[in-house]
């Protein structure tokens, strides 16, 4: 009977224990607002990445290529993880999950554009996606490259949120061009761009547009030639659009840049008697790529069967724009040439890429090879 009695008083107590149990957890849930859950599932998970520690900090691959990667305003972690595996950027969405809810960052994820690589694994990745502000695309132009060579370049890095077509509508012959550039430089109406996107390195904002990074280039250009250049090729007759035209043959003339100078007082010394520039690199801007190349080798024949208006072994003076962007040591040497009588030049027959000028046609062919 005792033992009946002590049996129903421990059943009891155990009723009593469990109730108490439930009040006390119900109780802790409301104050904590749920989080006593989210804090048992966590430590749980925590656990668990235990025996994934290898899996966490192991990279993608060995592709250092970066990848731009975005975030939708809105989009949730599980949105981002597969995104992420869609992109070949990690190999698993659910542990990529796990570590951000682990270490708190998946309320943390920021809408905006990243650059990543396969190189970095998830418990890299995942930190990353929590601050957009840092990203930015390192461009490079280079001297003596037309439009397309940069179009180009646009879409060989794979990281702007448009193509180098949609880039070259804003800068084409025919593009809608920003008038007050336009009429600061010379630029006649329904003309290109070409020669005026300063060539340097750049960092760029992710979100950046084409008509953006147009006027971003033209900005710099701007600023890099200065009032004085401008006034100074102004005082001489020449309007920036004519400069730059001289510059950048200058530019695809020369490999060294301490022959800008002499290069170009051959060009302005023919020009002041309107004799014919004679430029190869006019010749190849007027074959606009129809041999497999923005830059092909040319012949001599070329030189009277190339039929176009850049062409300056078929018409004299300038070409009707420039061909290529040249760099602020060309237009310098076109606004303020070396003081000399040479009419002529050509290559070095050492190998040197350097240049043998002349006065006279005679002396130029002694210089022959």
């Amino acid at each position: 009977m005792q033992s009946q009695r002590a049996l129903q008083g421990f059943v009891l107590g155990a009723v009593f224990l469990a109730i108490g149990l439930v009040v006390a957890f119900a109780a802790a849930y409301a104050v904590t607002d749920g989080q006593i859950v989210e804090l048992a599932q966590v430590a749980l998970l925590h656990l668990q990445l235990r025996e994934h520690q290898s899996e966490l900090f192991a990279p993608y691959g060995q592709g250092e290529g970066r990848i731009r990667f975005r975030i939708p305003p809105g989009a949730d972690a599980a949105a981002i993880a597969a995104s992420l595996f869609d992109a070949n950027l990690i190999r698993d969405r659910q542990l990529f999950l796990d570590y951000a809810r682990v270490e708190g960052l998946d309320r943390r994820f920021e809408a905006g554009v990243y650059f990543l690589n396969q190189t970095l694994s998830i418990a890299e990745i995942a930190p990353l996606l929590t601050d957009s502000s840092s990203s930015h695309i390192l461009f490079r132009t280079i001297e003596g490259a037309r439009i397309e060579e940069i179009a180009a370049l646009i879409d060989s890095k794979g990281l702007f949120g448009f193509t180098g077509p949609d880039f070259l509508e804003t800068v084409q012959a025919g593009a809608d061009l920003p008038s007050d550039f336009a009429g600061w430089a010379g630029i006649a109406e329904g003309a290109s761009l070409e020669g005026f996107l300063f060539p340097d390195t750049y960092q760029l904002p992710p979100d950046i547009s084409p008509v953006a990074l147009r006027n971003f280039l033209l900005g710099t250009f701007r600023d890099r030639l200065g009032d004085q250049l401008r006034a100074d090729a102004l005082a001489q007759g020449f309007t920036i659009h004519q400069i730059v035209t001289l510059a950048s043959i200058v530019e695809r003339e020369a490999v060294w840049r301490e022959e800008h100078d002499d290069i170009a007082a051959v060009y302005r010394n023919r020009l002041a008697i309107n004799m014919k520039l004679e430029a190869d690199p006019t010749v190849q801007y007027g074959l606009q790529g129809a041999r497999n190349g923005w830059w092909p080798n040319i012949t001599r024949a070329d030189y009277r069967q190339v039929l176009s208006p850049y062409n300056t072994y078929l018409y004299a003076g300038l070409p009707p724009g420039p061909i290529a962007s040249p760099s602020l040591s060309a237009i310098q040497a076109a606004i303020y040439p070396a003081e000399s009588n040479y009419f002529f030049f050509r290559a070095a027959c050492d190998g040197s890429f350097f240049h043998n000028f002349a006065v006279t046609f005679d002396e130029h062919l002694a210089n022959g090879c």
